[in-house]
């Protein structure tokens, strides 16, 4: 595991040293996405939910209404920080523009925070694509970025541990409802790997929350003892419009 992500380093340093980088958020040269933007990234420092981790209005609350109503089946979710400005660009370049060098920009933030959590990590387990959606974008951004989380800190990377087993529908413009129903059951786990296990799951992006749910509920039904769910960014409410979805096979935005 340590090894296949050096591998990617080494990779994306050849790269760079024949075709100098560009960095996406400003053009500076010689960067993927420079020190200038990664410092422009929102963090998600103030009060958030213990359950679900969105942004809480009140800091004397421990739980959003959300939760308050019904719980998470994950432990806890967390984000490192805000979707939007350079980390909304960059985290585009690696979905749709087949910039994969940005995920070990972006994964190694993203481990160091996932350390600070202090969470029981026994496994790390990415979200998965579909075959399709994963044939149409050649790889998956969210197990790119796991895979540096999990070099990063010595934990086991087991990205074969999850599967989604029905082609689900693009999440974008579903209400949390219909979210919920178009990944109910689309998930299945691996008992003999998962069993007993504290699983930490990880995406790209969290909006309501509900696919990380599904994940997490394959997995507890697989045997799991706990699911943390991580993801790089989360979509906050008033945080930047949409991009422009890029006219590439595949590019439909799956927010959460």
């Amino acid at each position: 595991m340590r090894g296949q992500a050096a591998l990617y380093s080494l990779f994306f340093q050849g790269l760079d040293w024949l075709y100098p980088p560009v960095c996406v958020g400003c053009g500076t040269l010689g960067w993927r996405w420079c020190p200038s933007c990664q410092q422009q990234v929102t963090l998600l420092t103030e009060k958030v939910c213990e359950a679900c981790g969105a942004p809480l209005s009140s800091a004397t609350r421990t739980f959003c209404s959300s939760c308050r109503r019904a719980r998470p089946p994950f432990q806890a979710l967390r984000s490192w920080a805000v979707f939007a400005g350079s980390l909304r660009l960059a985290l585009h370049h690696l979905k749709y523009r087949r910039h994969i060098g940005l995920s070990e920009s972006l994964g190694k933030p993203l481990a160091h925070f996932a350390r600070r959590l202090a969470w029981p990590v026994d496994m790390v387990v990415p979200v998965p694509l579909g075959t399709k959606r994963l044939a149409q974008r050649g790889y998956n951004q969210a197990a790119l970025l796991a895979l540096f989380v999990a070099a990063e800190n010595g934990w086991r990377y087991a990205p074969h541990t999850l599967w989604r087993v029905r082609e689900t529908r693009s999440q974008v413009g579903l209400s949390l409802e219909e979210r919920q129903v178009n990944v109910q059951g689309a998930f299945l786990a691996d008992a003999r790997r998962v069993a007993g296990r504290h699983v930490l799951l990880v995406d790209d992006v969290a909006t309501t929350g509900a696919t990380l749910a599904a994940c997490t509920q394959a997995l507890l039904t697989a045997g799991a003892q706990t699911v943390y769910a991580l993801t790089l960014a989360r979509a906050v409410p008033g945080q930047d419009a949409p991009l422009d979805v890029p006219s590439l096979p595949g590019a439909d935005v799956r927010l959460d």
